[in-house]
């Protein structure tokens, strides 16, 4: 059940800061992208950061309750789906983050 809670729980701050982000409050990011995003240019940069971050964060949960539905079910397929969903959503949110980082950014360091 561990195995459940934890990356559910990780998905939910995961999507809160991610809605967060999107209302333009980037003080969850690193300070270098704090200093470098223009003041007219936080609210498109939080926008897009955050729902990277909120795909990220549907990822994980998706893949959880898949996993459990395929322990209790006895059916791997549906672990092998969830798996494709989080490899799909990990790599989807972070070229969504990344792209808001060059675009804004100028880079992502």
């Amino acid at each position: 059940m561990k195995e459940v809670l934890l990356p559910i729980l990780i998905g939910i701050v995961l999507i809160v800061l991610g809605v967060l982000n999107m209302k333009g409050n980037i003080s969850s990011l690193h300070w270098y992208h704090r200093q470098r995003v223009s003041e007219e240019d936080r609210i498109p940069f939080g926008r897009k950061v955050g729902l990277g971050t909120i795909i990220v964060g549907c990822a994980l949960i998706i893949k959880a309750c898949t996993s459990f539905a395929a322990k209790m079910m006895d059916l791997p397929v549906l672990e092998k789906a969830g798996s494709v969903v989080l490899v799909v959503g990990l790599i989807g949110g972070l070229a969504l983050m990344t792209y808001a980082m060059f675009k804004y950014n100028k880079g992502i360091f």
